[in-house]
């Protein structure tokens, strides 16, 4: 690995480590997402507790988390399984934020992110599963874990040579995802505008 590669890698992780959702709930006066509804601190959970516009903000700049250094390091020619590794240490950066004690979010929107400089046709095909299986169903995490286990598929239509480090990152979701498996097995899973059962 190159000294290019590892630093992009740290920076990713140090930026993913941004909690999009905590500092944006801080500066609208919102309750600490951590420690209301779902207790994570993603957009989902953002929606409940403070709104569409505080919503979509959090949206927004989780994704920028992942397209940035991946961005950058796509136009400096990284290799694919480098790049790929990037937007894992962005996701993991979200998930186990250092400067938030490590209580961090799910990861789908910062993974999206990543995924974007591929290409807005990949992007397109991702967030129409999304808003797809989560309107039929009602369920944030439902959409995040069908969307992410056919988004290698995807991939591999669009540019076959990232259909590796994209299986690696979706991998990472799903696992991250694993609390959610269980609610939605045990029926106990929140649908889309609903609070979290006690």
């Amino acid at each position: 690995m190159t000294p290019l590669a590892l630093i992009m890698i740290i920076a990713a992780y140090l930026l993913g480590s941004i909690s999009s959702a905590v500092l944006i709930c801080r500066v609208a006066r919102l309750p600490d997402p951590r420690t209301v509804g779902s207790n994570n601190p993603g957009a989902t959970n953002v929606l409940r507790i403070g709104g569409k516009a505080a919503a979509a903000s959090v949206l927004l700049c989780d994704m920028l988390k992942g397209t940035i250094p991946v961005w950058l390091g796509y136009f400096l020619d990284i290799d694919p399984i480098i790049l790929g590794v990037v937007a894992i240490a962005a996701c993991l950066g979200h998930m186990y934020p250092i400067f938030f004690h490590f209580k961090g979010g799910k990861g789908v929107a910062t993974a999206l992110g990543a995924i974007a400089p591929i290409g807005l046709d990949l992007t397109g095909m991702i967030m129409g599963t999304w808003l797809l299986v989560a309107f039929l169903f009602r369920y944030s995490s439902l959409a995040a874990i069908v969307t992410v286990l056919v988004t290698p598929f995807y991939a591999w239509m669009v540019k076959p040579q990232y259909t590796l480090p994209v299986a690696m990152l979706c991998c990472l979701i799903v696992l991250r995802h694993h609390q959610n498996i269980r609610r939605l097995l045990d029926g106990s899973e929140p649908k889309l505008g609903q609070k979290k059962s006690a």
